[in-house]
């Protein structure tokens, strides 16, 4: 479904992706892993066709997602509806004077039947648990019901590919609890950053490393990657870290979340 092929990328002279090559099949969930800066949120921009690359081709369905293929009207409309992107904080995608509006704007964009737009609308706000909140301003809405309604306006379109940056990093332990239960159920190809070791296991099978140099450097189950300190240390995401027990002092390599 989604072939990279030897992509570059670069914003002005700073190099955040090199040499990136994979491809993902349908119904896959792979979890894109790496530090803050390896380039996991630039390489999911270049996924959702917001960014090109620099060298490199990439294919959705064996086309290349370009800036010629997407002056393509119905190629983008078709594309832009089975490829949706979750941005890591959802006031960036929230622009609607009420809830009901954001969750239909998307679709109003496709379907101009007012009965079947009601319907989606309703069925996938109940769904999401904020039907309570269709008639009031979104931004009064907590972080946990903000990304809640974000994810009802890209799933009412039916997507087939759902790109998610860091979904759970402004969330309370009982959001990031429910949008895990959330997203297993859902029969899509997913690809998700994250930086939290603990809850990569939750998220995916696969996962696909970025290191410190913006290169891939692990493809494949992520509990063996995460059992393998050498490559954890590889991509930055252990540390050194202090103790102290009494008087006896000792350092070891340590990460917070897991």
């Amino acid at each position: 479904m989604i072939k990279l092929e030897n992509i570059f990328f670069s914003y002005e002279d700073k190099e955040v992706l090199k040499n990136i090559s994979f491809e993902v099949n349908k119904k896959e969930k792979v979890v894109l892993l790496g530090i803050n800066g390896s380039g996991k949120s630039t390489l999911l921009k270049i996924i959702n066709g917001l960014l090109f690359p620099r060298k490199g081709r990439y294919l959705y369905k064996n086309i290349e997602i370009n800036k010629k293929s997407l002056r393509n009207k119905e190629f983008n409309k078709k594309f832009r509806k089975e490829v949706v992107f979750l941005f890591q904080n959802p006031d960036s995608m929230i622009f609607n004077p009420t809830v009901y509006d954001e969750i239909a704007f998307g679709l109003r964009q496709l379907e101009n039947n007012k009965k079947v737009i009601d319907e989606k609308v309703k069925y996938w706000a109940e769904k999401l648990g904020i039907y309570k909140y269709l008639n009031e301003p979104p931004f009064n809405l907590s972080g946990g019901e903000k990304q809640k309604l974000c994810l009802a306006s890209l799933l009412i379109l039916e997507p087939e590919v759902l790109l998610l940056d860091e979904p759970t990093a402004n969330l309370d332990p009982k959001s990031t609890g429910w949008l895990i239960d959330f997203l297993y159920e859902l029969d899509l190809t997913t690809i998700i950053t994250t930086h939290n070791l603990s809850l990569s296991l939750e998220l995916g099978d696969r996962g696909i490393v970025l290191s410190e140099t913006h290169q891939i450097i692990y493809d494949g189950n992520l509990e063996n990657f995460i059992k393998d300190i050498e490559m954890l240390k590889q991509a930055g995401l252990v540390h050194i870290h202090r103790h102290k027990h009494g008087k006896v002092e000792h350092r070891h390599y340590h990460t917070h979340d897991f």
